[in-house]
């Protein structure tokens, strides 16, 4: 009997399969590797998306603020004193001339009196020089009239010695000491001449200072007066007494303010708008002031020349009727209007997007996802941006942030 040999076909059927799942594993891992990762899921609820459309822009900018009065009368010290009555407390309505504070300081009275007493020596001393000096003028008038009178007696004697000596009756010395003598007077009477003029010259010129020094202690005097009269401090405008903090016994300094009176029916904004966005305010401009409780038109007065913690100052004239509770220092919002563009394609502001910038925005693309797509701004405003390139009419945008979502070109709206 013969042994016949078998062969076992599954064991040669092993290896093929064994390398056929080798081969399914590598492809497979291959495709898996190929494949891109799955899109996130981003909750409709957490987004904001908006519309591209196409028309009028108002290109504008805000800023917060506070309502401020156009007139503001401060009041402060003359002078230090003491705070002996307060008349009006803040809130008072008040009208000009009344009575708001009085204060005491008997330095002042003294001071007062002093300027009072130099002045009225500095007027008696006008009199006492206006004496003198016309006692001197009379005196050296006097002088001069008296040697005039000798003058003539000189000339009328040396005339004679002079004829007596023409006759041979005359001696020679006698007709040269008439002579003589005519020349000493002539010369002397030349001399108190020119004193008097001197002295009449004079005599304007000290009177006119002696005045002038008058007129300066006048002067003083009346601003001691000033001084005096300041004390009882009253107020200048009418209005409302809107700062009133001083007590009874207080002591202030000159120079100190010491109350302020408002016109409260005369009111404007002044705003703070960020230096970025101040570049393109003008004067003139419209504005709207919400005051909270209502929104008042209004226009562009000042700017401010230069920024303070990164704002500009921006006064608003208000030229619509102000809401009922307006009053100073009301906190309120601002809405400058820059300029208005026709016919643009704008969006609303996304979270992250500068305007004149590129930025990258997730559009919806109808299926329940949105793409990340490259979207160039132009001009911005306080809610809208001018869409420049990237997206056209009709196309919605997540305006939110999404950062988080960086790393993907895609995510599922769910």
């Amino acid at each position: 009997m013969v042994d016949i040999i078998r062969t076992n076909k599954k064991k040669k059927k092993t290896p093929f399969y064994i390398g056929g799942g080798l081969v399914a594993v590598v492809v497979i891992s291959l495709g898996l590797y190929s494949m891109e990762p799955a899109a996130p899921s981003v909750d409709s609820a957490a987004i904001v998306v908006d519309t591209v459309r196409r028309g009028e822009m108002l290109r504008q900018v805000r800023g917060p603020g506070n309502l401020v009065p156009e007139q503001i009368r401060w009041l402060t010290a003359v002078t230090s004193g003491r705070v002996e009555q307060v008349m009006r407390r803040a809130g008072a309505k008040v009208e000009p001339g009344t009575l708001l504070l009085v204060l005491t300081n008997p330095d002042v009275q003294l001071q007062a009196l002093d300027a009072e007493r130099q002045l009225s020596a500095a007027e008696l001393e006008l009199v006492n020089l206006t004496s003198s000096l016309n006692r001197q003028r009379l005196a050296q008038e006097a002088v001069v009239a008296q040697i005039t009178s000798q003058y003539n007696d000189a000339v009328r004697t040396a005339r004679l010695q002079e004829e007596l000596a023409a006759k041979g009756i005359g001696a020679a010395n006698e007709v040269g000491r008439a002579r003589d003598q005519l020349k000493e007077l002539e010369q002397r009477l030349e001399i108190e001449k020119e004193q008097l003029e001197l002295l009449k010259s004079t005599i304007d010129t000290q009177l006119e200072s002696q005045r002038e020094q008058i007129q300066r202690l006048k002067s003083i005097v009346s601003f001691r007066h000033q001084q005096l009269a300041s004390m009882n401090v009253r107020s200048e405008t009418s209005g409302v007494l809107t700062q009133m903090d001083l007590e009874v016994g207080q002591w202030v300094n000159s120079g100190q303010t010491l109350a302020r009176v408002t016109e409260p029916g005369r009111l404007k904004a002044v705003l703070r708008i960020p230096e970025t966005q101040a570049k393109d305010i003008a004067i003139g401009q419209e504005a709207e002031i919400d005051t909270r409780n209502g929104i008042v038109k209004g226009r562009v007065v000042r700017i401010d020349p230069a920024s303070s913690n990164a704002t500009v100052g921006v006064d608003v004239e208000l030229t619509g009727d102000l809401p009922a509770g307006a009053r100073p220092d009301l906190s309120v919002d601002g809405t400058i209007l820059i300029e208005r563009l026709p016919d643009v394609l704008y969006v609303g502001r996304p979270a992250f997007g500068q305007q004149d910038s590129k930025v990258g925005l997730f559009k919806l693309d109808g299926n329940g996802g949105a793409v990340r797509t490259s979207v160039t701004l132009g001009r911005a405003s306080v809610n809208y941006v001018e869409v420049v390139n990237g997206l056209k009419e009709g196309d919605a945008v997540i305006l939110s942030d999404m950062t988080q979502w960086d790393s993907y070109d895609r995510v599922r709206i769910k």
